[in-house]
């Protein structure tokens, strides 16, 4: 009787298994949108995250590049995905932000407000102010002093135009006084290149793109933008530490999903996601080899960040006059 007990019990927990073990192999795929190519920090994340939370969620998790038109086609493909949690877009803040404030609805084709559902945010880094050795300034207020007495050469690099560092460089200028006229690069990249040799006087930037050449002492990064300094540039004091009261915030990336995506499978993503950033492995990486700090925030903080933002920039960018490139 024992015998025959123990292998009913062992058959049923074999057959139990089986189940278990087909179940997850039978689950869907979910997909992450990623509106740049391959290799850029957006897509650093999207596939750290992605390969963590396939073990997490027990359901294979698939990167899916849509580069172009600044994460737009991106954003129109989660749009026209079904609500069922199998697809989500992994974008940095300017998707949200400034293509929205940039382009019509016509262009867009979408609405960032309504058409998505925050999931929450990952990671933040922050924007630096670099100058070029030839400037001999070592502070923010230097650099101010050094643009009044040589309005000429009152330019900087940004990585391209319309983004988060073209118009924290327009705001820079008007709050110290001077404007400044932006020079935008197809990229960090070259920027970091033209500020070495000493060709443009000041760049705008992801701290991530030049803080190794800080650290070999070819640039010098003088000021950070946020309203606390970052993790990644912990001995870089913010401009309003300096007394330019500036605070530009952040960059940051985030995960949105279809609207009307199920509560339930939105809060499965972001426990998930909660989780993956608090692994030591996975902080290494990002702070150590990414230069980004893990930032979770919740939905609600995102979508509150999300609104502040569109608050803040859309007078800036309207008074700026700038249009883009259709």
């Amino acid at each position: 009787m024992r015998r025959s007990t123990f292998l009913k019990s062992t058959v049923a927990c074999l057959v139990a298994g089986l189940a278990f073990a087909a179940t997850a192999q039978d689950k869907q795929p979910i997909k992450l949108l990623v509106g740049f190519p391959p290799g850029g920090s957006t897509d650093t994340v999207a596939r750290l995250l992605a390969d963590k939370l396939s073990t997490v969620l027990k359901q294979p998790i698939i990167v899916e590049n849509k580069p172009g038109a600044g994460g737009r086609l991106a954003a129109q493909a989660l749009k026209a995905a079904a609500p069922d949690g199998l697809t989500y877009m992994i974008a940095p803040n300017a998707t949200p932000v400034f293509q929205t404030l940039l382009y019509p609805a016509s262009v867009l084709k979408y609405d960032m407000l309504t058409d998505f559902t925050p999931v929450g945010v990952v990671v933040s880094y922050p924007l630096a102010l670099a100058v070029s050795n030839h400037l001999n300034v070592k502070d923010a207020k230097e650099y101010a002093t050094w643009l009044k007495a040589n309005p000429k050469e009152a330019t900087f690099g940004s990585a391209g135009a319309g983004g988060h560092t073209h118009f924290t460089g327009l705001q820079l200028g008007k709050i110290i006084g001077q404007p400044l006229q932006v020079v935008p690069y197809r990229g960090n990249g070259p920027l970091a290149t033209d500020l070495l040799g000493g060709q443009v006087p000041a760049g705008i930037m992801t701290a991530g793109d030049i803080v190794q050449h800080q650290r070999s002492g070819k640039v010098r990064v003088i000021a950070q933008f946020g309203a606390q300094r970052s993790p990644v540039l912990p001995d870089v004091p913010t401009m309003m530490e300096q007394g330019i009261k500036l605070d530009a915030g952040d960059a940051w990336t985030g995960m949105w999903a279809p609207a009307k995506t199920p509560k339930a499978e939105i809060e499965r993503i972001q426990n998930g996601l909660k989780y993956a950033l608090s692994l030591s492995e996975v902080r290494e990486i990002l702070v150590n080899k990414a230069t980004l700090n893990p930032d979770f925030r919740s939905a609600e903080e995102m979508d509150k960040l999300q609104r502040k933002e569109l608050k803040f920039w859309d007078p800036i960018i309207k008074a700026s006059g700038f249009k883009p490139e259709s």
